[in-house]
């Protein structure tokens, strides 16, 4: 992705909200999907000549795993091309309601999860209902169940995480997690902690030795420390909840009251760069990969490590502070859709389905990205970071412990918290308080939604 991941979502959010607004869906709308076939083939070799066209927006190592990806489905079934164009992230998100309602347009494209792009993009039924195929593919049992959930939409377009397939995922993950200076660590005699107790303990060594402990900035409201550390506090279930829409669970309940006040506690503490307020999210990266720091919360490949530097810098998905599950922030890099208009469903199901496959989760490591689901993958010894990066996501696949971004739950959740982080860390805004900001962003976004 070309937008850092810790404003992503702020990218993403507003090019979606401003694109797919400003160009509605056309006539005929209903709030009602009709567009689930009753019956599907997953006879691909016996289709025929098929031609299909796919939009996405990756570039670097992505765009070179979707192109061995697409050289695997074409091997398996020779009668099927797959002709690939990309757009730039900003571009395609804020054109894709067009191009799928143009009978020319794409038949399988990369959509964001949300209200604000594949809820507009379903309930405009610009998007097919993939219910038949999840039954053919047996995508209810062989997706996490949490993973399952960030692809559905009820059939009324009232609830976000139930319902109906609208997208897939695909055999790779994007997760919130925490990067190690393993040299640094070494220095320091401390082992990567396996616990938040460790981690708070190895903090506490760090600052004494005159390290940094958490590498970090604030200036464009980064949200990743927060949202980490939430995750290890909250119920999985209950995060999920309320992020997809259930109006009895409230922030309180989901440890963002607990979340915050710890973070505020580190920074009271030291444990963030001097006058971290002031620093942006790219100098914090480069901070980072440059040796300053002991530790980083970070999407995992946001960092852009090289080959050399993979084998410097570790990550680990803590567990929840009570008990032994991991429960972390997680998705998919991409929600895969199937427009409407494709006169060839059953080819584009079956190519969704190859996105998801063992053979695509070796595609993804191979080209130094997280895999999902595909236990089973062999990743390079000498990439520390990426064998820690692939033990976590198999570990949240086993646990089925994803939780999605909060700012999901509602178009303008991440910026409310993160213009209210920046208030809780000079002082001007209470715990309680800011969870109260976050509940009323998210119950006024429930009550449009009626």
């Amino acid at each position: 992705m070309s937008v850092p991941k810790a404003i992503a979502g702020v990218a993403a959010g507003l090019a979606l909200s401003l694109g797919l607004a400003a160009c509605s869906p056309g006539g005929g709308t209903t709030g009602k999907s009709d567009a689930a076939p009753s019956t599907v083939s997953t006879d691909i070799a016996g289709a025929g000549t098929v031609t299909l066209k796919l939009t996405d927006f990756w570039g670097a190592a992505e765009g070179e795993w979707i192109k061995n990806v697409i050289t695997g489905f074409q091997t398996k079934y020779p009668n099927v091309t797959i002709q690939r164009t990309t757009e730039d992230w900003g571009q395609l998100n804020s054109t894709l309601n067009l191009q799928l309602q143009d009978a020319g347009g794409p038949d399988i494209a990369t959509a964001n999860n949300g209200w604000q792009s594949l809820g507009t993009l379903a309930k405009g039924n610009l998007v097919r209902n993939l219910d038949a195929y999840a039954k053919a593919y047996n995508w209810d049992t062989e997706v996490p169940t949490t993973i399952a959930r960030q692809n559905k939409f009820s059939t009324d377009f009232k609830t976000m995480g139930s319902g109906s397939w609208f997208s897939t995922p695909m055999a790779r993950t994007s997760l919130i997690g925490l990067y190690y200076n393993a040299d640094k660590l070494k220095t320091l005699g401390i082992d990567p902690p396996q616990s938040l107790a460790e981690l708070e303990a190895a903090a506490v060594k760090a600052k004494a030795a005159g390290e940094v402990p958490f590498e970090y900035g604030s200036l464009d409201s980064s949200t990743t420390v927060l949202l980490g550390v939430q995750a290890l506090l909250a119920d999985k279930k209950k995060l999920n909840d309320y992020i997809y829409d259930d109006p009895s669970v409230k922030a309180a309940d989901v440890g963002m009251t607990e979340a915050i006040t710890l973070v505020k506690k580190w920074a009271d503490a030291g444990w963030f760069p001097k006058s971290f307020e002031g620093i942006d999210y790219q100098t914090a990266v480069a901070n980072y990969v440059g040796g300053k720091g002991v530790f980083r919360w970070e999407y995992t490949g946001s960092l852009g490590l090289s080959a050399a530097q993979q084998g410097h810098f570790g990550y680990v998905q803590l567990p929840q502070q009570s008990g032994s599950t991991t429960v972390g922030v997680g998705a998919a890099p991409g929600a895969m859709v199937i427009s409407s208009k494709s006169a060839h469903p059953d080819v584009a199901a079956a190519f969704l389905d190859y996105m998801m496959s063992p053979e695509a989760g070796q595609a993804a490591v191979d080209k130094g990205l997280v895999p999902a689901m595909s236990p089973d993958v062999k990743v390079p010894a000498t990439s520390l970071s990426l064998t820690g990066e692939s033990a976590a996501a198999a570990k949240l696949d086993s646990d089925d412990g994803y939780v999605p971004y909060f700012d999901w739950s509602s178009p303008t959740m991440l910026d409310t918290i993160g213009q209210n982080l920046q208030l809780v860390f000079a002082g001007k805004l209470t715990a309680d308080k800011f969870t109260a900001a976050v509940d009323k962003d998210r119950d006024a976004f429930l009550a449009q939604q009626g």
